[in-house]
């Protein structure tokens, strides 16, 4: 066998332990989607408190957050992301609520539940919708299968969902008001900095890989954001200064990107960057390069079916476990369960070492404030809008972190409709958390997902091809204006796929031998093409003058 597709043998994957609980730096905008679920999440709660109706809060609760998604995108895709997030969180609270109206089998409620948080799973994942993906929508339809429903009541109690989705939806996009840019503007200066660290180690692999991912990500962010106004069209070239950043590390001082992203942070005027001459305009032409790549639903759903198979044996089996322990809420076995499935097995077992240990944390949590909480309705809205505030606020510096708000806080609003007592809450939930996690972990271990090698197979397929085609206009004296650029622009998202197949697959349990060597010629292939044709373009000297 050649050294050029030599490849690892096919073994286990050693699950590991040191750094799972570590905490991360926060997220730039973590202050965003908890300010967001709490401005959502209150005045349905408020409203329904002085009514004395918070027994309906469960409904109310699944319009409201839905203001935890979307934030990473520009206001025109978030308005329809959002959109279609409310539409599916309301989909899976009608299926829940008409199936509680039509059985109290606990067995069929399970199973109704698992087949839900497959189908959520799915299709967050081939939506990119993004965190807190299906969890929450697993969460609300899981819940509403054990609240004692009547047909007739359906429609009033989706209507409820409907009404603080609206609100929610009003949230999420009133930021847009005053920082119509702030998506693009964060999107941009994450790809500044990324090219950066790559202009300060130009022989950093995985520096480089990560650059390109977040140049990739920038220009998708940019594609979305409907007309091409000033402001967008700066912060285009600035991502064009990190692509040449990229194709020329060592001629590239990283201390100007970084003071580019700096000053993208606020409000203040897009830095505009001179130098690039002509070759900015073909540049900048790239809407129908990077629309074309986007691949219709149903071709994504296909991959991701062992995911969905692992997401509803998982799910069902730590249900039925759960009842069969004699468990009383058999979904919070379900919703743990469904919360540890990712893309591959070493990244599920880490999450479920964290969902573990966050809510374990959490139930002393709960143990320490239900005394307040007990102290009034009043009290117990005001502790679960902290919590939800705690959550958002921590969840980015590690799951388990957040967890622990987020354990406590589901505890409480069971208590929405009647006082309960603490000691069998908190029982119940070491219970199900316990049993969620091992069966869930099992079920992943026992679906293996054997097509991650064959989406390696297609990631380099589809790079090569790329490649060559890149190549060609290359050689060509006059290409036809645009070829080269829309060529740039498909090998760009066919290198960043590439990677992020290799890094799927290396975590999977028992496989087939990987083509590592091979995925590492082939992107060092695909990112000296790349640089090529920045260079061919007329950016590379520009650059290089202008730093």
């Amino acid at each position: 066998m050649s050294s050029a597709t030599r490849s690892v043998p096919s073994r286990a994957r050693r699950l590991p332990l040191a750094g799972v609980l570590r905490l991360g730096r926060p997220s730039d905008i973590w202050f965003k989607p908890a300010l967001s679920v709490v401005v959502a999440v209150a005045p349905p709660n408020l409203t329904l408190l002085a009514l004395g109706r918070l027994d309906l809060a469960m409904y109310t609760m699944a319009g409201s957050l839905c203001a935890l998604y979307a934030h990473n995108r520009p206001y025109a895709a978030r308005a329809r992301a959002l959109a279609w997030v409310v539409v599916g969180m309301l989909t899976g609270l009608g299926v829940a609520l008409v199936t509680a109206s039509l059985t109290t089998n606990a067995v069929e409620l399970v199973t109704v539940g698992a087949l839900l948080a497959a189908a959520q799973k799915a299709l967050c994942d081939a939506t990119r919708v993004g965190p807190p993906g299906h969890v929450v929508l697993a969460f609300i339809s899981s819940a509403s299968l054990f609240v004692p429903q009547s047909l007739g009541q359906v429609p009033g109690h989706l209507a409820l969902g409907a009404a603080a989705g609206a609100w929610a939806w009003i949230v999420g996009m009133a930021p847009g008001l005053v920082r119509p840019h702030g998506p693009e503007r964060r999107a941009t200066a994450h790809a500044l900095n990324a090219a950066a660290v790559t202009a300060g180690a130009p022989d950093d692999a995985r520096a480089r890989a990560a650059a390109a991912a977040a140049v990739h990500a920038a220009w998708q962010s940019l594609l979305s954001t409907g007309a091409r106004s000033a402001p967008r069209r700066a912060l285009e070239r600035l991502v064009v200064r990190a692509e040449v950043a990229i194709a020329a590390p060592s001629e590239t001082d990283p201390e100007r990107l970084r003071g580019w992203a700096r000053a993208l942070s606020g409000t203040g005027p897009v830095p505009r960057p001179d130098g690039l001459g002509e070759a900015a305009d073909e540049l900048l032409g790239v809407e129908a390069a990077l629309a074309s790549t986007e691949q219709p639903l149903l071709r994504r759903l296909g991959p991701l079916a062992p995911i969905a198979l692992r997401t509803a044996l998982g799910c069902a089996l730590a249900g039925y476990v759960s009842l069969a322990l004699g468990v009383g809420r058999p979904y919070w076995a379900l919703v743990t369960a469904a919360s540890l499935y990712q893309a591959n097995v070493t990244l599920t077992w880490s999450r479920g070492v964290q969902r573990v240990v966050g809510n374990l944390l959490g139930v002393l949590a709960f143990a320490a404030l239900a005394p307040l909480a007990h102290v009034g309705q009043a009290a117990l809205v005001l502790c679960c809008l902290a919590l939800n505030f705690g959550a958002e606020a921590l969840i980015g510096r590690n799951y388990w972190l957040g967890s622990v708000c987020v354990t406590p806080m589901a505890l409480l609003i069971t208590e929405f409709a009647r006082a309960q007592q603490p000691g069998e809450l908190i029982t119940d939930r070491v219970l199900d958390t316990l049993v969620g996690a091992l069966v869930g972990f099992a079920a992943a271990i026992a679906v293996t997902n054997r097509r991650v090698g064959d989406r390696i197979e297609g990631a380099l397929s589809t790079v090569e091809r790329a490649r060559e085609h890149a190549a060609g206009l290359l050689a060509e004296e006059r290409p036809e204006p645009g070829s080269l650029e829309a060529a740039r622009r498909g090998l760009s998202a066919a290198v960043v796929d590439l990677r992020s197949a290799a890094d799927a697959a290396a975590g999977e349990w028992w496989q087939r031998a990987l083509p590592e060597e091979r995925v590492m010629r082939a992107e060092q292939a695909g990112h000296r093409t790349l640089a090529a044709t920045v260079r061919r373009q007329g950016l590379h000297c520009s650059e290089g003058a202008q730093a």
